[in-house]
């Protein structure tokens, strides 16, 4: 994806706005999500913590 190239259109002119106002808050929100995945390159693998296991021995009193 060349993220150099956009168009700018008009919400009024565009035949997708019917599409969106038929959706749900939560189906655009998801949509967004989606959307902002996508641009950032969103890998679950690599967001995540990095967890780490130690393993210690208990004093025996």
């Amino acid at each position: 994806m060349d993220k150099k190239v956009f168009k700018i259109t008009s919400i009024k002119d565009n035949d997708k706005r019917d599409y969106w106002k038929n959706k749900t808050y939560l189906e655009r929100l998801e949509a967004l999500e989606q959307v902002r995945q996508i641009i950032f390159g969103y890998d679950p693998t690599t967001t995540r913590l990095q967890r780490t296991l130690t393993i210690t021995k208990l004093k025996e009193n």
